[in-house]
């Protein structure tokens, strides 16, 4: 009998312990979701906080041109440095970010050549293509050509890393001529 009532006592410490784990992690998720899950939310507001590109390159502005996916882990890496030059540059440089998932920005994907992301174009205020980044970049070049665009017109120059993601092809909207029956 007391083997049996022991047994109780210690199964309801186990599953009380247990509770308590498990509400730990659970309140823990929700006060720091800001801090795990920043980047990703970083890129879904970006096409929300994006100029326009037909505005950006009208208005006489420097254009700071990404080209991202949700999907994609560099950009979500990538997300917080372009946001931080976004609040810090935005009053000088428009800037436009184009979700390379979005069929309607497929025309800016081909003039541009993307084919990895993330991508940086930079463009200096008359709408000349000024510097193009590929894949994880260093924050302090990034910030270097920013300067310079601000600055005056400078050569181009590609700036590639092996770090980026592949564009996967979307062929969920592609028409043929026989698509349509």
């Amino acid at each position: 009998m007391q083997s049996e009532s022991r047994d109780q006592i210690l199964n309801t410490n186990l599953k009380t312990i247990l509770i308590l784990i498990i509400s730990i992690v659970i309140i823990s998720l929700f006060l720091f979701r800001n801090i795990l899950f920043k980047s990703t939310y970083l890129l879904k507001s970006f096409g929300e906080l994006s100029v326009e590109p037909e505005i950006a390159f009208t208005n006489n502005k420097p254009t700071f041109l990404e080209f991202y996916a949700e999907w994609c882990e560099v950009c979500k890496e990538m997300a917080p440095k372009v946001s931080a030059f976004k609040d810090e540059y935005e009053k000088d440089i428009n800037f436009v970010f184009l979700n390379v998932d979005n069929q309607k920005w497929g025309n800016y994907i081909k003039q541009f050549s993307v084919n990895g992301i993330p991508q940086i174009n930079l463009f200096d205020k008359k709408g000349n293509l000024v510097s193009t980044f590929i894949g994880k970049q260093d924050e302090l070049k990034i910030r270097k050509s920013i300067n310079d665009i601000k600055k005056e017109e400078k050569p181009f120059e590609e700036i590639i890393n092996s770090e980026f993601s592949k564009i996967q092809e979307n062929k969920n909207n592609e028409v043929s001529p026989r698509s349509h029956g």
